[in-house]
């Protein structure tokens, strides 16, 4: 499968939630470019060191307070005056409760980390993209990254689902309110990787569920997200990255 090759931008992209998997990938795939590239995390973890090796601006950030999500803002704010790209990757995964105020809080959890925060980032930094896009004399980029269970719903995770949900339809929002100069699209993908201790049962049943039978690695989000990027007529558009699970009964 070939990758394409995007073009170095002088502003920087910000990656959130860039400590592992997807986020510690694609501010990998940038940063060997050549390719400006800050990083938010909210753990210290093995992969903030390597991405802070290679060139990376780290900024630890937790999404679960307002305060932490303004603290962001203005730690970006410090560190350049222009993006190129805002890639909302962070997330957070918790099952649902019968415990009326123990799901609450996760409700509320979700809300902050899918919803609140790229909503703030996106109105806060919106006057730094403008900037990268006056800079480059080409459009800039918010990627939001949500989740193709969003297409089915979770009976286990309900509230992870409905807050993934409400950030493809931010997407519409964003995308309406931005134009003509930033581009505003959504990836929504299914399995991308296994984790350490996933069973082969578990792997054979997650291999099941697509017609293309192939859990692909990170490469198929980098090259999305650099389609994306390298995109001038696409904005308000939720990519489907599921290896066709939506064919299936």
């Amino acid at each position: 499968m070939t990758q394409l090759i995007a073009p170095v931008f002088l502003a920087p992209i910000l990656i959130t939630g860039a400590a592992q998997r997807s986020g510690f990938h694609l501010a990998k795939h940038w940063l060997t470019k050549g390719q400006p590239v800050i990083i938010s995390y909210r753990r210290h973890k093995a992969g903030v060191d390597e991405l802070v090796a290679l060139g990376a601006v780290a900024i630890q950030a937790d999404f679960s307070s307002d305060e932490g999500i303004f603290a962001l803002i203005a730690a970006v704010k410090k560190q350049t005056v222009s993006l190129r790209a805002i890639i909302h990757n962070a997330s957070d995964w918790a099952a649902d409760t019968k415990d009326s105020e123990a799901a609450a809080a996760v409700f509320r959890q979700m809300f902050q980390v899918h919803q609140q925060a790229p909503f703030l980032l996106n109105l806060e930094l919106e006057s730094l993209l403008l900037a990268g896009a006056e800079q480059s004399g080409q459009m800039t980029d918010i990627i939001h990254l949500t989740d193709d269970v969003v297409r089915r719903g979770s009976h286990k995770h309900a509230a992870y689902v409905a807050s993934k949900a409400a950030l493809q339809n931010l997407t519409l929002s964003f995308a309406s309110r931005f134009s003509p100069h930033i581009k505003v699209n959504a990836i929504a993908p299914a399995l991308l990787a296994f984790n350490e201790g996933d069973d082969e049962v578990y792997q054979k049943k997650a291999l099941a569920k697509s017609p293309l039978s192939l859990v692909p690695g990170f490469i198929v989000l980098v090259q999305t997200v650099d389609f994306l990027l390298n995109q001038p007529y696409m904005t308000g558009s939720i990519l489907p990255l599921n290896g066709g699970r939506h064919l299936q009964a």
